[in-house]
């Protein structure tokens, strides 16, 4: 699991998790540490951590110390990862404060989303990358939102409104608040990418089928 400085959710969320390691982004160190959560690894140029002497705690976390700023917090914690051969990660905070800071956690998230198995969390609902025609288990009348990243031709399937080889692009057009009509959805990616908005199945991620026929 992945913390950023944004909206992360209370202790109880992270009483779902056992055994999962904790990667911070030291923006995000304080807000876990006053709510009682410890961190396995802080990450990052180390200036918006305060260091407080009343988070002792920290002393359980291992400080990592990545200088460069050429890269964000985000993109430090990635790397790292990779580092380590993690390879399925989810995302917390990625959105709140700056809105630049929520726009440049986006950037980065499409640079690494075909190289990891990244799903975002944020207000009980998942985004994740699609890169093709795949299969999700959803519930009936439950929100589904297509963005493209930037551009995609989709047809879709189960959902109210139908798309067929259909273009979404940023600037012109999206596919927010679609709604599914039963208990699994297909959408067909016949070109680009786009991140895919479904309710939360906290502590699993969806299940997808991919398919290549």
């Amino acid at each position: 699991m992945i913390c950023l400085k944004g909206n992360i959710p209370n202790s109880d969320f992270f009483d779902k998790f056992t055994d999962i390691p904790l990667y911070a982004a030291d923006g995000a160190a304080d807000l876990l540490f006053d709510n009682g959560v410890i961190p396995d690894f802080i990450i990052g140029d180390l200036d918006s951590y305060s260091f407080r002497n009343d988070l002792n705690l920290s002393g359980k976390s291992k400080i990592i110390n990545e200088p460069d700023q050429e890269t964000n917090d985000f993109e430090k914690i990635l790397l790292f990862t990779i580092g380590q051969n993690l390879a399925n990660l989810l995302i917390i905070g990625f959105h709140g404060g700056d809105l630049e800071h929520t726009l440049n956690n986006w950037s980065v998230y499409k640079k690494f989303a075909d190289k990891l198995n990244l799903c975002i969390y944020d207000n009980g609902r998942y985004g994740i990358p699609l890169f093709c025609t795949t299969s999700i288990t959803t519930e009936q009348n439950e929100i589904v939102s297509l963005i493209p990243q930037p551009a995609c031709i989709i047809s879709t399937h189960n959902l109210k409104w139908i798309l067929k080889k259909e273009l979404l692009e940023l600037g012109i057009r999206e596919g927010a608040r679609n709604v599914s009509l039963g208990q699994e959805i297909k959408i067909e990616i016949h070109e680009g990418s786009l991140l895919c908005f479904i309710n939360h199945r906290l502590p699993f991620a969806p299940e997808f089928k991919l398919i290549t026929e």
